[in-house]
C-alpha cells in the first residue's frame, strides 16, 4: 500500500527473504472447529490481501526462489508479472487435505487443463514446467533469478507512471467484467464448506491433535508411494 501511495513509484519487485518465495499460510493458525461462516469470513479476508496486491496501481514482478505453495503460490499470481527460478517448487498442495485455494487465481492465469491438473492433485510443479502452464512467464537458473527480476523490474520503471496504471486498470477491468471476484465469492463458500466436511474436519483435527509433522506425513505419505512405484 505505501509503494502504490508513492506518485514516483510505478514498479515493485517481490521475493522471498530466504529459501523460499512463500509456503503458504500458518497451518497451525487455523482452528478446526470453525463454522462455514467462520471459514467463509476468514477466506474472503485472505483474498481480499491478495486483491489488494493485483490491484495495486503500479506493476508488480514475482521472483519466485525455491517454493510458491498454497498461499504462496497465489501470491505469485496476484503479480503482474512472474519469473521463477527453474528449481523453485510451484503448487497448491492443500488440495490434499481437502482445502482450496482462497482466491481461485488459477484459472484466470493458466490454461483450464492444467488449472484441473494442479488443483485435482496437489502435485507441485518446478520453474519449467510452470512456464509451460503459463503460471510464470519465464524460468531462469536459479543463480540468474534476481538478475532477470530486476532487469524486469527497472524496464518497467522506465515507463511513465500513468501508463502503467491506466493500462493495468483496463486489463485488470477486463477480468473483473468477466466475473474475477464472482469467481472468488464462488470459491470462498465452496471452500468453506469443503472445510466443514467430515473429511476436512479431520484433517485439520490431525493437525490440531497431532501436530504439524504427523500431519504431513499422513497427507504426503500415499502420494510418496504412489512415486515410488511410478519410478
Amino acid at each position: 500500500k505505501r509503494a502504490s501511495a508513492d506518485p514516483g513509484i510505478n514498479a515493485l519487485l517481490l521475493t522471498g527473504s530466504g529459501r523460499a518465495f512463500s509456503t503458504g499460510y500458518d497451518l497451525g493458525a487455523e482452528n478446526y472447529d470453525m463454522s462455514i461462516e467462520d471459514w467463509r469470513a476468514d477466506i474472503l479476508a485472505n483474498a481480499e490481501r491478495l486483491y489488494t496486491i493485483w490491484s495495486a496501481p503500479i506493476a508488480t514482478v514475482a521472483a519466485v526462489n525455491g517454493y510458491a505453495l498454497a498461499g504462496g503460490m497465489e501470491l505469485m499470481m496476484a503479480c503482474d508479472i512472474a519469473i521463477a527460478a527453474e528449481d523453485a517448487g510451484i503448487g497448491e498442495p492443500e488440495i490434499r487435505h481437502a482445502s482450496a485455494p482462497p482466491s481461485l487465481f488459477m484459472p484466470w492465469t493458466a490454461p483450464i487443463r492444467h488449472v484441473k491438473y494442479l488443483m485435482f492433485t496437489g502435485d507441485i510443479v518446478d520453474g519449467r514446467e510452470a512456464a509451460q502452464y503459463h503460471l510464470v512467464n519465464k524460468a531462469v537458473p536459479a543463480d540468474r533469478l534476481m538478475e532477470e527480476a530486476t532487469r524486469m523490474t527497472r524496464r518497467l520503471s522506465r515507463v511513465p507512471v500513468p501508463g502503467i496504471k491506466f493500462n493495468k486498470l483496463a486489463v485488470n477491468n477486463a477480468q473483473l467484467i468477466a466475473g474475477l471476484r464472482d469467481s472468488w465469492a464462488y470459491n470462498a463458500e465452496t471452500t468453506a464448506q469443503l472445510h466443514c466436511t467430515d473429511e476436512g474436519r479431520r484433517w485439520f483435527r490431525m493437525l490440531f491433535e497431532e501436530g504439524l509433522k504427523a500431519f504431513l506425513d499422513a497427507r504426503e505419505g500415499p502420494f510418496r508411494a504412489l512415486d515410488g512405484e511410478e519410478a
